[in-house]
């Protein structure tokens, strides 16, 4: 069984997403990176995203993740704040707990692409 399988397929992994862009766009650290962006765009791309790393139907339509982020200076620690935020929603929508650690390690290993800081320190 795949991870997608696991996490209840595509309407589990929609209001995973669903409720964790809105907590990103919402948040007061770092939801300013997403003032000028489509809502509704970003929920389909985190879907297509998170659908193809958990094994799913789907194939990541967006642009490369270094393009897509290359216009904001994103720091270590609003990088980790995604990240806590992830976590805290796939904890409340129960995501077994080995999941939950592959996606997020999988996040992690996208660092580079999205911020040159290593650590979550803001420089």
């Amino acid at each position: 069984m795949s991870d997608f399988e696991r996490v209840g397929g595509e309407p589990a992994l929609r209001a995973i997403i669903e409720q964790f862009v809105d907590r990103v766009f919402d948040d007061i650290m770092i939801g300013f990176h997403f003032r000028r962006a489509s809502r509704e765009r970003v929920k389909e791309m985190e879907y297509q995203h998170a659908a193809e790393h958990l094994g799913g139907p789907v194939v990541y339509g967006g642009r490369p993740l270094r393009e897509a982020h290359a216009a904001h200076r994103i720091m270590g620690g609003q990088f980790e704040r995604r990240k806590k935020i992830l976590d805290d929603v796939l904890r409340a929508h129960a995501v077994p707990d080995d999941v939950r650690a592959r996606w997020l390690d999988h996040v992690e290993s996208l660092r580079h692409l999205i911020t040159a800081q290593p650590g979550s320190e803001c420089r």
